[in-house]
């Protein structure tokens, strides 16, 4: 996801009419994320970037604007929903989406499953009358409101001539998946003499018709304003004359509560670009044709008759192609080999050094990829201490005379940036030991590359490096460091341009062009840049740019520095290692390095207790019913002492879980089976075995292997790759004939033609010949799995309730190709 601003939001009523404004991004109900605080503004700009797997289904993609209230809750303003369905609308395109009005009535998720029974019933004086029996059995996913769910039912069957009669279920606490299993009966029909053989009189019939059972879900508040309304069904009778007893699953639906219709653009506008894509991924065998002729594509003669570089001519950006592709060879341990082979044919079509690798290839967007993946943790040791303290110290930085602020003095603010420019500077020259031996590889073959191709030039060993790890890895981290995980939030306007200083002076350094100040077009650039022409800055470039580019240099384990993985917020259960301490639940700063997991009271502060990583023998998720709390997990140690925590969403839990479990998996007395809920009251809440040191009863799951190569899912990559290859089916065929008309006809190349890369048309002809061929085979197996899970499919069921809209489109989708009737 990409916020991008928000644009006349309503004024504050207040005398400065300004607001403090955040946004928040919600699966259904649940906040997964939140941006920072844009003060004083009606037209925020937010410019943040959000990236997650989401662990569970949804319905709607929310975006809130709130503004923030010192003395109060924070308000909200207004929301976009989206709805799952049409999430591929936006795809990919910045679009402005009208906010609109909150109010409880609207805030719904969750599902409920009844059973509806209507039976004769003969009285003691022989009269009949017709009782309906409404069963609540559960709930699930009900939202938690204010951090508790205490849900309850309330059971209505209202008819026009009739009294409205209310039952409601007990309360069931802390939970928001409820069992209620409870029955209610009512009256449908007035008794009549037992004389007929029809069910009903005739004008029971029409009342029955116009009858319904509501059923409404509330959230038991000891809050003053009353209970919280949580979603409600409305079902009318009529639908049981067809058959006397019906059981499903329904989605519970918005209160009608006649809104007020409010002009749309009362509440300003949202611009957002979402990205959503949703793969079904068959098992390793289904993918071994496309994904063996991806892999060998370093090894075809030439690469640009390879399945991975023809997948780079035909998507419409190269990016797209890049993120799969990347992620394939690094779990595959190919990425040095295809990269090398496509960098070396770019090098090959290069004319002039000075524009060596500058485009939007798929060379340079591979690279970048590879760096974003095998860096991240390169750059935590480097960048991350400096530039929490740019954000967080606030020096006057601004260099502009023109921009100066009264009270600045020139002169100084020179003085604050040059040293910081200094710091960084000397941080990444020194860090070159520090640089992943992937990277180092790459580089390698690079300056192998360019060296060879341009003998008279010999800076372009250089060039060709430092126009990566300066101009596309640091320059661009230091810019938008919450684009690479260094900073939660993008930051403030104050920072964020002493930060634009800073990452155009390391870049220019980088770059070693021969007349650096005339590089700037703004002259308070080139004054200031005065301060670094010593041949010092230079020297130290290369000597850093031949060191990591150096094929002998390998990982060195002596720099073995903590490298922070990640850091928050989260409640924790005390472990018990007072031995009269009570078991109670506090909120801690958690975090992270390579050697150890600990916690504290809050940022900073002394760790109250610290898990050695190798001390981790199995991090799992924990049942709700262990503490009635959602998202929750569990890291075992040694003599089964474990430390139980919640996470604030799934999101997170699922984060948190996948890097705890990454970083312990080389463990040598990593658990196979643990115990998915807690010990309490005297025994396994799951098994019911009463020793608290009985071994697990449900084996562990198989987690993350420990280095980046294996962090992906190979076959996941190679869908993802099939569906790219088929969504630009076309351009392949295109490109076929290109071939075709490029081994026959010599003479100029037609237009449409020209686009395409095209060495050997023969061998690449044979090999469009094969995708096409491996990815039509992928399409008709996707076709069968959808006809079959057609078949199997039960609207009503839990996994598809009734109101379950993606579901319908579904089914629309398969009537319009397959002959099944509904």
């Amino acid at each position: 996801l990409s916020l991008g601003e928000a644009k006349n939001l309503p004024t504050y009523p207040g005398p400065n009419k300004m607001r403090d404004c955040y946004c928040t991004v919600n699966l259904d109900q649940e906040e997964v994320f939140r941006t920072k605080i844009v003060e004083k503004s009606l037209c925020p700009f937010y410019g943040e970037d959000f990236y997650c797997e989401i662990p569970r289904t949804f319905r709607h993609l929310s975006f809130y604007i709130f503004d923030r209230d010192v003395f109060r809750r924070d308000s909200i303003i207004g929301k976009v929903a989206i709805q799952k369905e049409d999430l591929q609308k936006y795809h990919n395109r910045d679009t402005w989406f009208q906010l609109q009005h909150v109010d409880a009535d609207s805030e719904v998720q969750g599902k409920v499953h009844l059973e509806l029974r209507l039976s004769e019933v003969i009285t003691d004086t022989g009269v009949v009358c017709h009782k309906l029996a409404t069963r609540v059995l559960e709930c699930q996913g009900l939202p938690i409101v204010n951090g508790q769910c205490d849900p309850y039912a309330t059971v209505t069957l209202a008819g026009p001539s009739r009294q409205v009669l209310q039952m409601t279920t007990k309360v069931k606490k802390k939970t928001n998946n409820p069992h209620f299993d409870e029955v209610f009966y009512f009256e449908v029909t007035r008794p009549s003499s037992y004389n007929k053989k029809s069910h009903f009189d005739i004008e029971d019939v029409d009342e029955v018709d116009k009858m319904e059972i509501r059923v409404d879900l509330w959230n038991a508040s000891n809050l003053k304003f009353g209970d919280e309304f949580l979603g409600e069904l409305r079902l009318p009778l009529k639908f049981l004359r067809q058959s006397s007893s019906y059981e499903a699953w329904y989605f519970l639906q918005p209160r009608d509560n006649g809104n007020k219709s409010l002009k749309p653009d009362d509440l300003g506008s949202l611009r957002l670009n979402v990205v959503y894509t949703e793969d079904h991924v068959f098992s390793s065998d289904y993918y071994s044709p496309l994904r063996d002729l991806l892999l060998k594509s370093a090894d075809v003669e030439p690469v640009s008759a390879s399945a991975a570089h023809i997948l780079g001519e035909v998507c419409r950006e190269k990016q797209e192609a890049a993120i799969p592709l990347v992620r394939l060879f690094l779990h595959y341990g190919r990425i040095v080999p295809f990269i090398s082979a496509i960098a070396n044919a770019e090098v090959k079509r290069t004319q002039d050094p000075n524009t060596i690798f500058r485009g939007n290839s798929l060379t340079s967007k591979c690279i970048d990829e590879t760096m974003k993946l095998a860096g991240m943790h390169y750059l935590q040791v480097t960048l991350k201490p400096i530039i929490d303290e740019i954000c967080q110290v606030h020096k006057p930085c601004e260099i502009d005379p023109v921009k100066l602020k009264d009270g600045e003095n020139l002169e100084n603010n020179r003085e604050n940036l040059r040293q910081y420019v200094d710091r960084i500077f000397t941080v990444i020259t020194k860090s070159g030991v520090s640089c992943p031996t992937v990277m180092c590889d790459i580089f390698f073959s690079l300056r192998e590359s360019a060296a060879k191709r341009f003998q008279g030039d010999l800076d372009v060993r250089y060039t060709a490096v430092s126009s990566f790890i300066f101009l596309r890895f640091f320059a661009p981290a230091i810019l938008s460091p919450n684009l690479f995980q260094l900073t939660p939030h993008h930051p403030d306007p104050q920072t964020s341009r002493t930060l634009t200083l800073i990452s155009k002076t390391i870049q220019t350094l980088g770059s070693l062009s021969k007349s650096k100040s005339a590089s700037f077009k703004e002259s308070y650039m080139a004054t200031f840049y005065d301060y670094f022409n010593e041949q010092k800055y230079a020297d130290a470039v290369k000597n850093f740019l031949d060191l990591i580019s150096s094929s002998g240099r390998r990982d060195h384990k002596s720099i073995e520095q903590p490298i922070l993985l990640k850091e928050g917020f989260m409640i924790k259960r005390a472990q018990g290692r007072k031995r009269f301490g009570m078991k109670n639940f506090k909120k801690r700063w958690f975090r992270l390095t390579n050697h150890e997991f600990t916690y504290q009271k809050s940022k900073g502060d002394h760790p109250l207790c610290s898990i050695p990583i190798e001390n981790i023998l199995a991090v799992e998720r924990l049942e709700e019913e262990s503490f009635k709390m959602k998202n929750m997990f569990q890291v075992i140690q040694p003599e089964r002492r474990v430390l139980y925590i919640q996470a604030n969403n799934c999101v997170e839990a699922k984060d948190w879980i996948d890097i705890l479990t990454k970083v312990s998996q080389c463990n040598k007395k990593r658990l196979t089976v643990y115990h998915p809920s807690a010990y309490l009251n005297g025994h396994w809440l799951c098994c019911k075995a009463t020793a608290d040191n009985t071994p697990g009863c449900t084996p562990c799951t198989g987690g993350l292997p420990a280095n980046i190569q294996l962090d992906i899912d190979g076959d996941r990559e190679t869908e993802r790759i099939y569906s790219l290859f088929n969504l630009y089916m076309s351009k392949l065929e295109k490109m076929q004939e290109a071939c075709g008309s490029k081994s026959v006809y010599d003479g100029p190349e037609e237009e449409e033609y020209s686009t395409f890369i095209i060495d050997d048309p023969k061998e690449t002809y044979k090999t469009l010949k094969l995708i096409i061929e491996g990815v039509g085979t992928l399409e008709q197996e996707h076709a069968q799995y959808k006809r079959d899970k057609f078949k199997k499919t039960k609207y009503g069921s839990q996994e598809h309730p009734i109101g379950d809209k993606s579901f319908q489109t579904y089914i629309r989708q398969q009537s319009e190709i397959s002959a099944h009737s509904i």
